[in-house]
């Protein structure tokens, strides 16, 4: 990755940030196994490499969705069925879990970019 020196001194390049949406996803051409078998490919979990099964077992795991049971109000489980149409209404509630969870994820980037600064001044 080529970082560019900023005038600020911070690392700003924490916020270049895109958010992927489902349909971005479909356009993603899809993983064959020879992918994983090229000549020097490792599999790296954190950093470390590690052995070919336990790199596969992590990667499936970190891509599946979990079932879980929650209570929601009433009024807000019909409206993400209207916004849905009736069906999809949960992916619907994931997607909007998934844009609070990084919208707090880039105000933290931002607080401590503006600490940063401030204490470098």
């Amino acid at each position: 990755m080529n970082e560019k020196p900023y005038a600020l001194g911070s690392d700003l390049s924490k916020l270049n940030v895109r958010d992927i949406s489902d349909e971005d996803y479909n356009e993603l051409p899809e993983l064959k196994e020879s992918d994983f078998k090229r000549k020097g490919a490792k599999w790296r979990i954190a950093g470390k490499v590690v052995p070919e099964a336990e790199g596969k077992t992590a990667f499936s795991t970190a891509l599946k969705k979990q079932k879980i049971n929650i209570t929601i109000d009433p009024d807000i489980l019909a409206w993400f069925k209207a916004q849905a149409g009736g069906r999809g209404y949960q992916t619907l509630i994931n997607a909007s879990l998934r844009e609070s969870m990084r919208g707090h994820q880039i105000e933290k980037i931002l607080r401590q970019v503006i600490r940063e600064e401030l204490h470098n001044s």
